[in-house]
């Protein structure tokens, strides 16, 4: 493999031979020379290859090189006088790889993100969604290190579950039934006991249940995995198929949970701007105007604390006319989320303590019996973004909740056990890694955030 444009354009001075492989993002041909804009993906800059005619392939090759086509230049780093980067590459030699036939559909002219999503097989090739690739690679990177730093162990969770930890049914079956036959049972049910896993099998919605068997083991896990919802929703914000970041710590209550969301958000949007500097430069311009203020903010600022119950009370009193009508019992939306950071506090927020009955099954009941230790954390422009808890440890409120939800004792007869055999109180929380990188970016389409998104009507590439 030859060099990196990256690793060329952070050179401090000029000198040296090197051989660069990559795609044409413009070919412009002059009289005497021609000027092709060379990207390999590794930076959101392009380099300039100055290519004259004293190359033997010049007229056979260089001349009839455009926009997309792969190339092979092999050339000298020489200082540039021209605008934009100091350095450039006069080739000795321009191999053309792979050429583009007439109908190549990435033009020099921008393209509407809808149209891109129809070519998604192309479309990181554009500087937008070279942009999103890298800052996706950036920020898992740096959810790595935060959790790897502070001694988590990456737990596998499974892909395929009989559970659903959300109570919300929205999941995805697996099955090896024949669709048109099915086997039945004497009521004339779906036989799914001759199912391949002998039981009625889904997609997972989050890998929570199975940290929390990692946290009583080993104290503090985290999940990064993929997760699905089969939620019929057209939204900007929703995918049926996205990746879940889920820490669950052991001995932990929410005021420590909070703590650690707090943390990890500030960790890894600073590590987005350190290490994606042109990326978020070019989201800034071109993108979302002010979106590096915002992350800096972020970074900043110290989390503002309220309970639901004081969220709501500072909602009523705001005078303003919500397109959800707000009281206490209902959940928060994403209009009342925003007028709560951007322009009550200002800042980011973390919500504590909602009504047990708008929460899911496993979240620890109050004394007051009427809330629940749940928690979510508050950005500006997104609103919610960090979804967590402290887990109900206590074995007979966790029967209680469950029959409140209509769940079966029989089906979570294992995450009862773990009740039964050194329970401890444990906690942890939940991000949507592509709604993390939605918020960076700017972006304001979720299916221009996923490299492959998985919508209602479409799976394809």
């Amino acid at each position: 493999m030859g060099d990196s444009v990256r690793s060329v354009l952070s050179r401090s001075e000029a000198g040296g031979s090197v051989t660069l492989e990559g795609w044409l993002r413009t070919a412009r041909h002059g009289k005497e020379v021609s000027f092709l804009a060379l990207s390999d993906g590794s930076c959101f800059a392009p380099i300039q290859v100055v290519a004259n005619p004293e190359l033997d392939e010049f007229e056979s090759v260089v001349r009839s090189l455009g926009n997309g086509c792969a190339v092979r230049v092999e050339g000298e780093v020489v200082a540039s006088p021209g605008k934009g980067q100091s350095l450039e590459v006069h080739a000795t030699r321009v191999e053309l790889v792979g050429g583009v036939e007439d109908d190549y559909p990435l033009q020099k002219k921008r393209h509407g993100f809808e149209y891109l999503r129809t070519i998604a097989h192309l479309r990181p090739r554009t500087n937008t969604f070279g942009a999103v690739l890298r800052v996706r690679n950036v920020a898992a990177r740096a959810i790595h290190e935060f959790f790897q730093e502070r001694g988590f162990v990456w737990l596998h969770s499974p892909i395929v579950t009989l559970s659903d930890a959300e109570g919300a049914g929205q999941m995805f079956r697996v099955t090896q039934l024949p669709a048109d036959d099915p086997p039945r049972t004497e009521d004339g049910a779906v036989d799914f006991g001759q199912d391949f896993f002998g039981a009625e099998a889904h997609l997972t919605v989050s890998g929570q249940l199975e940290a929390e068997i990692g946290a009583l083991a080993l104290s503090k896990v985290y999940t990064f995995g993929p997760t699905f919802r089969a939620e019929d929703s057209n939204t900007s914000r929703h995918l049926a198929e996205f990746w879940m970041v889920e820490p669950e710590m052991a001995f932990c209550d929410l005021a420590g949970d909070m703590d650690l969301a707090e943390e990890f958000l500030k960790h890894t949007l600073a590590a987005v701007l350190e290490g994606c500097a042109d990326d978020m430069e070019f989201f800034e311009q071109r993108v979302s105007k002010g979106i590096l203020e915002t992350l800096q903010h972020v970074v900043d600022s110290p989390f503002e604390r309220l309970s639901y119950t004081e969220a709501v009370e500072i909602l009523e009193k705001s005078g303003r006319e919500f397109e959800y009508p707000v009281r206490w019992g209902v959940d928060l939306q994403s209009e009342h989320e925003r007028y709560l950071t951007e322009e009550h506090v200002k800042r980011p927020i973390v919500v504590r303590d909602y009504p047990r009955e708008i929460k899911a099954f496993y979240m620890y009941l109050n004394d007051d019996e009427k809330t629940v230790g749940a928690m979510d954390v508050l950005v500006p422009k997104i609103g919610e973004i960090v979804g967590g808890s402290q887990r109900e440890h206590r074995l007979e409120v966790l029967r209680t909740r469950l029959a409140d939800h209509g769940l079966s004792e029989e089906q979570y007869w294992w995450y009862l056990d773990l009740r039964r055999h050194g329970s401890a109180p444990h906690a942890g929380f939940g991000l949507g890694f592509e709604r993390l990188v939605q918020f960076m970016t700017g972006m304001a389409n979720i299916r221009d955030i996923a490299p492959f998104p998985r919508v209602p009507g479409n799976a394809e590439f």
